[in-house]
C-alpha cells in the first residue's frame, strides 16, 4: 500500500517486518486521531507505518501502548524489528531512502534470525514479609537494629533506620542476583538469548527477557511454573509474551544496528 503524505503530515515508523507481513484491518496507530497501519515494502523487507500530524507532540501513555501493542501483536505472527518509540520521518519516500534501502541486507538477515522466535519477559517480585523474615534470619544485625529502633523515638533512631535500610537493601540485592541466576540457568535450555533487566521495584526478585522459539513457549511456561511452585509464598511470578524482541535489537530513527 502506498502512502501519499500531505503537507504537515509525517510518517511514524513502528518497525521492520518481512515483505509479506500483514496487519489486521482494524489496527490503528499512535496519535490523537489514530490512523490506519500501512506497510511500505522494499525488496524483501517492509516497514509498518501510519500517518501522523507533525505539529502534535508524541508521548502520551496511549501513544506508547499503541506502539507496543502493534509490535507485540505483529511479533506473535511474524518476525519484527522494533524501532524506538517516536521514530517519525517526513514521507514514505524517506522511509525507503533512509531506512529500508540502505539497511536492506542487514535488516533482512536480522528478520531471518527472528523467524519463529519472540521475546518473553519473566517478572518475579518478593513477598515482602517473607523476604524480610529471610533477611532477619540470615543477618542478626537486622533484627537487632529493628528492635533498637522500636525502643527509641523516631528522631533518635534516624541513623539506625538509615543503616537498617542499607542492610536490607544490600541483602535483597544479593538475593535478587542469586535468584535471577537460578532462573536463567533453568531457562537456558529453552531460550536462544537472555538479558537481565534493571529492577522496576526494590522488591523485584527476577526481571529478565528471553528470546525463545515460539513453539517452545509451553516449556518456558512450565519452567516458570516450576519456580513459582518452588518459591510459593516467597516470590510472585508473571510471564509476559510473546512480545517484540525489544531487548535483543538496537535500533534508531537515523540508522540502525541489529543484533
Amino acid at each position: 500500500m502506498s502512502v501519499a503524505t500531505e503537507p504537515g503530515i509525517g510518517v511514524y515508523v513502528y518497525g521492520m517486518v518481512p515483505k509479506d507481513a500483514a496487519v489486521t484491518e482494524d489496527a490503528r496507530g499512535v496519535g490523537e486521531k489514530p490512523g490506519e497501519i500501512m506497510v511500505i515494502q522494499h525488496g524483501e523487507i517492509a516497514a509498518l507505518v501510519s500517518e501522523i500530524p507533525l505539529d502534535r507532540p508524541l508521548g502520551t501513555p496511549d501513544d506508547l501502548l499503541r506502539h507496543q501493542g502493534l509490535l507485540d501483536a505483529t511479533a506473535a505472527e511474524a518476525p519484527v524489528l522494533p524501532l524506538r518509540f517516536g521514530a517519525v520521518v517526513t514521507s514514505a519516500e524517506a522511509v525507503v531512502e533512509d531506512l529500508l534501502e540502505p539497511h536492506h541486507d542487514e535488516l533482512h538477515a536480522a528478520l531471518k534470525e527472528l523467524e519463529g522466535r519472540a521475546q518473553y519477559v519473566v517478572k518475579g517480585r518478593y513477598v515482602e514479609q517473607t523476604v524480610l523474615r529471610e533477611v532477619m534470619e540470615e543477618l542478626p544485625e537486622v533484627a537487632r537494629l529493628r528492635d533498637e529502633i522500636r525502643a527509641r523515638g523516631e528522631e533518635a533512631a534516624r541513623d539506625l533506620r538509615i543503616r537498617l535500610g542499607e542492610l536490607v537493601g544490600d541483602a535483597i540485592a544479593a538475593k535478587r542476583e542469586a535468584d535471577t541466576r537460578a532462573l536463567l540457568e533453568a531457562a537456558a535450555p529453552v531460550s536462544v538469548l537472555s538479558a537481565e533487566r534493571e529492577p522496576s521495584h526494590e522488591q523485584d526478585a527476577v526481571h529478565v527477557a528471553l528470546l525463545v522459539e515460539k513453539d517452545r513457549q509451553a516449556e518456558l511456561e512450565q519452567t516458570v511454573a516450576d519456580f513459582a511452585g518452588r518459591w510459593a509464598g516467597r516470590v510472585e511470578f508473571r510471564l509476559l509474551g510473546p512480545l517484540a524482541a525489544y531487548d535483543f535489537v538496537v535500533s534508531g530513527k537515523d540508522g540502525a544496528q541489529w543484533e
